[in-house]
C-alpha cells in the first residue's frame, strides 16, 4: 500500500509540474531573468507549494506517526557543512544553466526530447560520481526525549 501512495503521489506531482509549466525551461529561465523578459508566474506556483508544505507539514506532525509508516524520518541535522553548501550551489547552478530541477526533468521524459534525456543522463552520473568522491557524514542522533518538529 505505501508503494502505491507514493506512486500516486509522485504521478499527482508530475502533473502538477506540468500544468504549472515547470517541466518547461523556457518558462524556468524566464522566471529567472529578472532584468530582462521576467515572467513571475512561477513565483505564484512556489508560494503555492510552500503554503501547501506548511499546513501538511503542521498537520502531519501532530499525528503520533504517519498514516503508513511505524514513525517519522524527519532530518536531525541543522549544521551547515560543505557538502550542503555546494551542493546548493551546483543546483542554483544546474537549474539556472538548464531550467530543470531534478523533480520536473524526470517529469519531463515523458515529452521524449534528447535535451531532457541529456541532462537526467547527466544529473545521475553527478549522483553517482558524488557518491564515488565523498564519503558520507555520519548522521546525528537526535537527544533522548525529542520532540518531533520542534
Amino acid at each position: 500500500m505505501r508503494y502505491l501512495a507514493n506512486l500516486l503521489l509522485g504521478v499527482l506531482f508530475a502533473i502538477g509540474l506540468g500544468i504549472s509549466g515547470m517541466t518547461q525551461p523556457a518558462k524556468v529561465l524566464g522566471f529567472l531573468d529578472v532584468f530582462g523578459a521576467w515572467d513571475p508566474a512561477l513565483m505564484f506556483v512556489m508560494g503555492g507549494a510552500v503554503v501547501v508544505n506548511f499546513v501538511g507539514f503542521r498537520l502531519a506532525v501532530g499525528r503520533p506517526h504517519p498514516l503508513l509508516a511505524a514513525r517519522f524520518d524527519l532530518p536531525t541535522r541543522r549544521d551547515l557543512d560543505w557538502q550542503l553548501v555546494t551542493g546548493a550551489a551546483l543546483f542554483g547552478v544546474g537549474w539556472g544553466l538548464a531550467g530543470f530541477c531534478p523533480g520536473p526533468a524526470l517529469a519531463a521524459l515523458a515529452s521524449g526530447s534528447a535535451d531532457v534525456m541529456l541532462f537526467v543522463a547527466a544529473m545521475f552520473v553527478g549522483f553517482v560520481l558524488k557518491d564515488l568522491l565523498v564519503r558520507p557524514a555520519a548522521p546525528a542522533l537526535p537527544p533522548a526525549g525529542a520532540a518531533l518538529g520542534s
